[in-house]
């Protein structure tokens, strides 16, 4: 009886150990301690996705269509333009200056492969396309910034539900673009947040994203975007070069190898050739 009482108040010191020790408040400034081999095999008990994620374009404009981005009246009238220029071979040129995405057009119309890391504490998303596409969500506890730095992904936090991430993020920059397509959307203009709940069934993941932006939605968006994994060798993500098109390779005269820029239009079609006379 004696060995029992003792076992149960080491147990119950322990406990109030644990307790005192997750009850300190998270200290941005204190140093990342290095992952233990206890951290390394808690990464081995979560769910599976690696391999590389292409996302499935056609669902992406099926969600277009069967969920229609709540717009409110004013940016729907400037869609609706967007939508009409286009059609006359004027697509409006939302990503053509090599900044980043951001969130959430990272995620609603990416046209690019996408690869997930899990390291201790954090899940890292690096992706193709404008050479800015990395995404880091931190698993290891810690609240937003009170005075967040705002940037284009944002700063995302985020936890375990069994096989489920659920991300929370905020801190986005105003300018930030709410997309539906390349040529479609407008900056959230500021009080964005977005909840992200991302799961794998088989070789399919899921993104359901509830996106919150008042200053464009009249409502709390909620829509999926998914993607299908392969595990060919040969299929890697490559680095983004972003406006790598817009310049040809060339030899100075000094015989140095070089890029020079390729004439085009804002749009990113090149100018017709002259006429031959």
């Amino acid at each position: 009886m004696r060995h029992r009482f003792g076992a149960a108040l080491l147990a119950l010191f322990a406990y109030m150990a644990v307790s005192v020790q997750a009850a300190q408040p998270f200290d941005p400034k204190s140093p990342i301690p290095s992952p233990t081999e206890r951290d390394w095999v808690a990464i081995s008990k979560l769910p599976d996705w690696s391999g590389i994620w292409v996302p499935m374009t056609k669902d992406q404009d099926a969600q277009i269509k069967t969920n229609p981005t709540p717009w409110t009246p004013k940016v729907a009238k400037q869609i609706e333009v967007q939508v009409e220029e286009a059609r006359l071979g004027r697509p409006a040129p939302l990503f053509v200056d090599c900044l980043p995405e951001g969130m959430p057009s990272w995620m609603l119309i990416t046209h690019n492969s996408m690869e997930v890391l899990f390291t201790p504490g954090r899940v890292t998303m690096l992706g193709e396309s404008d050479g800015n596409r990395l995404r880091r969500i931190y698993t290891d506890g810690r609240p937003h910034p009170k005075d967040v730095e705002e940037t284009f992904h944002g700063h995302s936090t985020g936890h375990w539900e069994g096989n489920t991430l659920v991300i929370d993020t905020v801190g986005i920059l105003p300018q930030a673009w709410v997309a539906t397509a390349e040529h479609l959307g407008v900056p959230n203009n500021g009080d964005i947040r977005i909840a992200e709940r991302i799961w794998v069934e088989g070789n399919f993941m899921r993104d359901e994203l509830v996106i919150s932006a008042p200053k464009v939605l009249t409502k709390p968006w909620k829509t999926v975007r998914s993607y299908i994994r392969t595990r060919n060798r040969g299929h890697e993500i490559t680095e983004g070069q972003c406006m790598g098109g817009n310049f040809a390779p060339k030899v100075d005269e000094h015989g140095n190898d070089i890029f020079v820029p390729i004439p085009h239009e804002k749009y990113g079609n090149y100018p017709a050739p002259p006429k031959q006379r």
